[in-house]
């Protein structure tokens, strides 16, 4: 194995990522070093790429990607046991704080951040799931306690969050419906959600799906005013909103007034803090169980990206020209695009 690998660089906020020649990463106590054949592309990449996500905590030069799906080629000090070479795993591993992301050939991975890829899927359907069901999973289960009968609705269902969350919550039993605008209404309709016109007045929503008395579980995916709208969905006493862009200024009256709660999701402390990690791990296990049982699907792109294209497939998502998840495939490369990749 070479001591070099080449990778994507974001030299300056705001620039196109860079093919440049790095040095190969070394496996440390608890690591793992993976081949990337994928790297997932998500609303926050391009945000840390145009310098627009300070809590990211990432300084150029930098390797972005946060999501990835590979083959365990190497194990650091610590790992036998959990991974063997060869395995094929996915998660949420880096490109955030000084974490080496995934736009290279090579990541080491905290092995706590990552499961066995899903049997059924390939690399690059693997690759667009780790973000999003962890902060689903966040979301409904460990906050929201989604179960059966209980009445959810998710504000964004086509989204790359929200198509999981649909799905996730469905799996647990429960009634769903999803907002969406224009096309995502067809594809929350395809997913197995009711529906709804995110353009509907509130009180008509709630009225027509609740007999007025309110959703139990509400996931915000939009934050804003879609948060706002949130608070006046949810039911008296026992119900919860969560929300995974809470980022604003917003009044709790309308919550309040119901008795509600409110909790908000943040998937990158983990990664940020190194506290917590395993459980990042223990939710990809049980979305991979999902996955292999039929009950969840990732939606991609029909427009496939590959080491020449990255920065157009950040350029897609930051613009929402997207019909499904984007992703990279990292995979295949042509002995010519070797040959006239830059040096440095």
């Amino acid at each position: 194995m070479t001591r070099t690998m080449k990778a994507l660089v974001l030299e300056h906020f705001g620039d196109d990522l860079v093919l440049r020649d790095l040095e190969r990463p070394q496996p440390q106590q608890g690591h793992v070093l993976v081949r990337v054949a994928a790297s997932g592309v998500n609303p926050l990449d391009t945000k840390i790429r145009s310098g627009d996500a300070a809590h990211a905590g990432v300084e150029p030069p930098a390797v972005l990607g946060i999501d990835l799906a590979g083959t365990v080629v190497e194990l650091g000090p610590g790992t036998q046991g959990h991974f063997a070479i060869g395995d094929e795993v996915y998660g949420m591993t880096g490109g955030v704080g000084r974490h080496q992301g995934s736009l290279a050939e090579y990541v080491a991975a905290d092995a706590d951040l990552l499961a066995l890829k899903p049997s059924r899927l390939s690399m690059r359907e693997a690759a667009a799931l780790p973000l999003a069901a962890i902060t689903a999973w966040e979301a409904l289960v460990d906050h929201g306690r989604v179960g059966p009968g209980m009445l959810v609705l998710v504000q964004g269902g086509a989204g790359g969050v929200g198509h999981v969350a649909v799905q996730l919550a469905l799996a647990r039993g429960a009634v769903v419906y999803a907002t969406e605008v224009g096309a995502g209404l067809e594809r929350v309709g395809a997913l197995g959600a009711e529906a709804i016109d995110g353009r509907r007045p509130i009180q008509q929503y709630v009225a027509a799906n609740t007999g007025g008395s309110g959703f139990d579980l509400v996931l915000d995916t939009r934050g804003g005013a879609t948060l706002d709208a949130s608070f006046e969905a949810v039911k008296e006493h026992t119900g919860h909103v969560v929300s995974i862009l809470g980022w604003g200024r917003h009044s709790l009256a309308p919550l309040s007034m119901r008795g509600a709660t409110y909790s908000g999701v943040f998937t990158l402390l983990p990664l940020l803090t190194g506290r917590g990690r395993a459980h990042h791990g223990e939710i990809l296990r049980a979305i991979s169980e999902l996955v292999d049982a039929g009950a969840i699907t990732p939606v991609l792109s029909r427009q496939t990206y590959d080491w020449r294209t990255a920065s157009a497939a950040h350029q897609a998502v930051a613009q929402g020209h997207t019909d499904g998840k984007v992703v990279v495939n990292l995979d295949e490369h042509s002995e010519a695009f070797d040959q006239e990749r830059p040096h440095g």
